[in-house]
């Protein structure tokens, strides 16, 4: 099955990295300006793609603080029967954090034309930065606003 994967060595500790992770409003600073989302354990989400057009909605299906967040990922009006997986993961590196994104579950997605699908994704991983954006956030030294506020 293929896995779309990208992923940045960010050279803060994890501890820091995951303060972006930690809130609706630290995640709309690097991921989607217009994120919704319920923060928790199969709680909802709603973005627009990067496409500006698609959007996507799902569930938070993993969170493990200082170590990943799994989404469940669906474009929304595309036919897909079911989702697949934005999967993102930090792991400690001697330069600080390791952030590993990966798409996959393309082929269970139930489309015929799911390897296209799979094929705008992986050119997608080199139109949208979204991994330096995080790390730009990360290299302010901020504390993002609203963390423990929508938390």
């Amino acid at each position: 099955m293929p896995e779309i994967v990208t992923s940045i060595e960010i050279a803060a500790p994890p501890s820091r990295v995951w303060r972006w992770f930690a809130s609706q409003q630290a995640l709309r600073r690097w991921l989607s300006p217009e994120l919704e989302i319920d923060l928790q354990l199969a709680g909802r989400y709603r973005m627009p793609g990067a496409d500006g057009e698609t959007w996507i909605s799902g569930q938070v299906l993993e969170l493990v603080p200082e170590g990943k967040l799994i989404l469940s990922w669906l474009e929304e009006g595309a036919g897909w029967a079911h989702p697949g997986r934005l999967v993102i993961e930090l792991a400690a590196a001697a330069g600080g954090t390791r952030v590993t994104l990966a798409h996959d579950g393309f082929a269970g997605i139930g489309t015929p034309t799911w390897r296209r699908t799979a094929d705008a994704y992986q050119r997608g991983v080199a139109e949208h930065h979204v991994l330096d954006d995080l790390a730009a956030a990360v290299a302010t030294g901020e504390v993002p606003a609203a963390v423990t506020a929508d938390a």
